[in-house]
C-alpha cells in the first residue's frame, strides 16, 4: 500500500505532530469562528435579548457538535491504526463502516432530539420571554446536525490517513461564506436569530460538498465498494468500541456542561450572556489544547497500529511539555486583556457583564494546566486502545457538574459555576494520570517485548 499520504509514524515525534496538528487548528478556529460570527453579529445587529436566546441554547448545539465530532474521530483512530500496519482491505471497511454506522447512528440521535426539542429547553430552564427565538434557533442547528455529522466524517478520515490540510481550506471558504449569509438572512431577510443558523448549516454544506469531490478525485484509497459494507459483527463491535467511546466522552463532558447552563439560566439575562462571551473565549483559549487532544488520537493510533511505542511515548512527552507553554500563556494573557475580549464578543459595556464574565476567565483559566493533561491523557489513550478509562474521566465529570448545578448553585449563585470545573478538574486528572502509568506502553520492558 503506498497512498500519497503522511505517516506519523516517522521522522521526529514533536515535528511531525505539529505538521500535522497546525492544519487542524486553523479548521477548528474556523468552526468557532462559525458560532463567535453568530454570537457577535447577533449582538450587534439584534441586541442583549437575542443574544441571550442563543447563549441560552449553545451548551446543546455543543453537546451535539461534539458527539459526532467525537464518534466520527473515534472511527477514523480505526483507520489510523489499519493505515500504520499498511492494511489496505482493513482501512477500506473501516470508512464503509464509519459512513454507515454513523450515519445510523446519526439519523437516531437527531431524530430523537428533534422530536424532544421543546422539553429539553424546558428543562434547560430557557427564560420565556426568550423560549421561542431559542427554539427557533436551535431546531435550525439540531436538523442541520446530520451536515455537521457529514463534514466531520469527511474531515477525520482526511485526517486519519494524514491529511489534515484540505479540511482547513474548505473550512476557510464556508467560513467567509458564513459571514456574508449571516448580515444576508438576519439583515437582509430579517429572520432574526435563525438567520444566523440558517447561515451556519448552509456553510458547512458547501465545506462538505467540497471535501467529498476531493475526496473522489485525489484520495483513491478511501473509496471503497459495495463488498466493503458487508460488515462482520467482530468490526462493527469494534468500530463502535472507539467510536462511541470518543463520543461518549465528548457528550458526557458537554452534557455535564448543559447540566451547568441549566443552572445558569435561572441567575438572569446578565449572567447568561457573561458567560456565553466567557465561553467563547474559553473555547478560543482551549483550541490549541483541544487540537493537540485529537491530534493525539491519530498519532498514538498509527504508531500504535505500526507497532511503534517507542514514538508514542516520546509524542506524549513532546506534547504535554508544548501544553504547558501554551498554560503558561494563557494564565498571562487572562489577568491581562480578558476584559476587552467580553466586551468585544459580547457588544456591550455593561459592567455586571464584564466583571462576572472576566471572573469566570480568571479562575477558570488560572487551572488551564490541569485541563491540558486531562485531554492529552484522554485522546492518546484512545489512540492505543484504552476505551474504558476516558470514558470513567467523562462521568466523573458529568457527576461533578451534576452535583454543583443542582446543589451549589442555588446556595453560592454563580461562584458555584465559576469553580464547578476547577474542583472536578483536579478530581478527574487522578485516575487518568494513574491509569496510563499502567499501561505496558509506559513499561519500557514489557513495550519492548511487545515490540519485539
Amino acid at each position: 500500500m503506498k497512498p500519497k499520504t503522511r505517516s506519523l509514524t516517522e521522522g521526529k515525534p514533536l515535528k511531525v505532530i505539529i505538521l500535522f496538528a497546525i492544519p487542524i487548528f486553523f479548521g477548528n478556529l474556523f468552526q468557532i469562528l462559525y458560532s463567535l460570527v453568530d454570537t457577535k453579529i447577533v449582538g450587534s445587529t439584534l441586541g442583549e435579548n437575542a443574544l441571550a436566546s442563543v447563549g441560552s441554547v449553545s451548551t446543546l448545539y455543543n453537546l451535539l457538535t461534539g458527539f459526532f465530532n467525537g464518534l466520527t474521530l473515534g472511527f477514523s483512530v480505526i483507520t489510523a491504526r489499519h493505515f500504520g500496519s499498511e492494511d489496505e482491505k482493513a482501512l477500506k471497511k473501516s470508512v464503509a463502516s464509519s459512513m454507515l454506522l454513523g450515519a445510523i447512528t446519526a439519523a437516531v440521535v437527531i431524530v430523537a432530539v428533534a422530536l424532544f426539542l421543546r422539553p429539553i429547553l424546558t428543562i434547560l430552564h430557557v427564560p420565556t420571554e426568550q423560549f421561542e427565538a431559542s427554539y427557533s434557533y436551535i431546531v435550525v442547528l439540531v436538523w442541520g446536525m446530520f451536515i455537521t455529522f457529514s463534514y466531520n466524517l469527511c474531515a477525520n478520515l482526511l485526517r486519519s490517513i494524514g491529511d489534515s490540510l484540505t479540511p482547513l481550506i474548505f473550512l476557510i471558504i464556508s467560513s467567509v461564506v458564513n459571514v456574508v449569509l449571516d448580515y444576508w438572512f438576519i439583515l437582509g431577510f430579517d429572520t432574526g436569530v435563525a438567520g444566523a443558523a440558517y447561515a451556519t448549516v448552509i456553510s458547512q454544506l458547501l465545506s462538505v460538498v467540497l471535501c467529498i469531490i476531493r475526496i473522489y478525485h485525489k484520495f483513491p484509497i478511501l473509496h471503497v465498494s459495495v463488498k466493503d459494507f458487508r460488515l462482520e459483527s467482530k468490526q462493527v463491535i469494534m468500530m463502535y468500541q472507539s467510536g462511541l467511546s470518543m463520543g461518549l466522552m465528548s457528550s458526557l463532558v458537554n452534557f455535564g456542561t448543559v447540566t451547568l447552563q441549566t443552572g445558569i439560566n435561572t441567575l438572569g439575562n446578565q449572567i447568561i450572556v457573561a458567560h456565553a462571551a466567557a465561553r467563547k473565549v474559553f473555547e478560543i483559549w482551549m483550541l490549541p489544547v483541544s487540537v493537540l487532544g485529537s491530534t493525539m488520537a491519530t498519532y498514538c493510533g498509527q504508531n500504535y497500529g505500526a507497532v511503534r511505542y517507542d514514538r508514542i511515548r516520546k509524542g506524549m512527552k513532546s506534547v504535554l511539555l508544548l501544553g504547558a507553554c501554551w498554560s503558561a500563556v494563557v494564565f498571562v494573557l487572562t489577568h491581562t486583556i480578558s476584559p476587552y475580549l467580553i466586551s468585544f464578543i459580547a457588544s456591550t459595556k455593561n459592567e455586571e457583564i464584564l466583571y462576572w464574565g472576566t471572573t469566570y476567565l480568571k479562575v477558570d483559566m488560572s487551572f488551564i494546566i490541569v485541563t491540558v493533561l486531562i485531554v492529552i491523557l484522554r485522546n492518546s489513550m484512545q489512540g492505543f486502545g484504552d476505551c474504558v478509562t476516558p470514558i470513567f474521566s467523562s462521568f466523573i465529570e458529568l457527576v461533578g457538574k451534576l452535583v454543583f448545578a443542582f446543589l451549589i448553585v442555588e446556595r453560592f449563585g454563580y461562584w458555584g459555576i465559576i469553580f464547578a470545573e476547577p474542583t472536578i478538574w483536579f478530581v478527574m486528572v487522578i485516575s487518568l494520570i494513574v491509569m496510563t502509568l499502567r499501561n505496558p506502553i509506559f513499561s519500557r520492558k514489557k513495550a519492548q517485548e511487545i515490540e519485539g
